[in-house]
């Protein structure tokens, strides 16, 4: 073979090993035989802080709220708390911070232990239907030492030394439940607040006795509509505490409306003797009406609660319900 010949062999077999590519290696590969992380390989476990069952896009975390069988209308009662509390920031709640400034703490008391006196009859009648003899004579003795003594009841006497006879919360819907008729479907009403179809229909039952057994002036709307705005600022105000304390939750409609439920079926278990009645959210002073269903939130105290403020019902209220 020529050297010219040589020469050209040589120099095509090297254009053929130039015109090979090199192997590839992938990043992922190679980082992890130089013992590196590679940030294109699955990661096992989320970064912290991230719920693993969030589902994520895009940079937006989703999260969907949990559906409770107790409130099948879940959608309308959330844009009806909604609607309240925006009337609650906007209008009562500083008019009723107004009135708790405006009037004296004894006049409020004593406008207070008037509304829960007569409210006392109302107790009276339903531990009668629930057969318990004992709290109906102890409710109707409380009745009458403050009708009496505390002036129609401006003083709460019966609480006191030597009677001892604390108020306690009943009604229709407590009656309802003590016989085993279900709650219904929860309910967040503008002109009531959170309640239930059974609690709703033992309200309307309760708000009726007075009007058609004694008359005027309890089925006169000029005694009604007053007293019933007086009470439910009086509530309102009161209730500042437990009011901040839910709005400052995750959720404040879910912590409203889990509240109620829990409170109202430790109520109803309290009347069986089953179980404590649960405290319920926020402080309230002694002698104040605890915050009534009626309310922005709402919250009952127990019925069968050794000592509490004077409360009714849930009574319908107005726009700060």
């Amino acid at each position: 073979m020529s050297l010219t010949t040589f020469t050209t062999v040589l120099l095509m077999a090297g254009s053929q090993a130039d015109a090979t590519p090199p192997p590839q290696v992938d990043a992922a590969s190679a980082a992890i035989a130089l013992g590196q992380p590679s940030a294109a390989a699955p990661q096992d476990n989320p970064p912290a802080g991230t719920d693993p069952n969030q589902a994520q896009g895009d940079g937006i975390v989703v999260t969907a709220r949990e559906s409770d069988p107790a409130d099948p209308l879940d959608e309308v009662n959330v844009q009806s708390f909604k609607a309240v509390q925006s009337v609650d920031k906007a209008v009562v709640g500083p008019v009723a911070q107004g009135y708790k400034k405006a009037v004296p703490s004894p006049i409020r008391s004593g406008l207070r232990n008037i509304l829960s006196n007569l409210s006392e009859p109302i107790v009276f009648l339903n531990y009668l239907l629930q057969f318990k003899l004992g709290k109906s004579a102890e409710t109707l003795g409380r009745f009458t030492v403050n009708s009496t003594l505390g002036f129609a009841g401006l003083f709460d006497i019966a609480k006191k030394k030597p009677f001892h006879l604390p108020h306690r919360n009943n009604g229709f819907g407590y009656t309802l439940g003590y016989y085993g008729v279900k709650t219904g479907p929860y309910l967040y009403l503008p002109l009531i607040g959170p309640t239930t179809v059974r609690d709703l229909f033992g309200r309307v039952v309760d708000l009726s006795v007075l009007p058609a057994a004694v008359g005027q002036p309890f089925n006169d709307p000029a005694f009604a509509i007053p007293t019933t705005t007086v009470r439910l600022l009086d509530e309102r105000a009161e209730s500042q505490n437990e009011v901040e304390a839910i709005r400052a939750s995750a959720d404040p409609y879910a912590t409203v409306r889990d509240n109620y439920l829990r409170q109202r079926q430790a109520e109803i278990d309290a009347l069986h003797g089953r179980t404590a009645p649960a405290e319920p959210t926020g402080t309230v002073p002694e002698d104040a009406q605890p915050l009534a269903p009626a309310l922005p939130y709402g919250s009952t105290t127990p019925d069968d609660a050794p000592a509490s403020g004077p409360a009714a019902e849930p009574a319908t209220a107005g726009p700060t319900a």
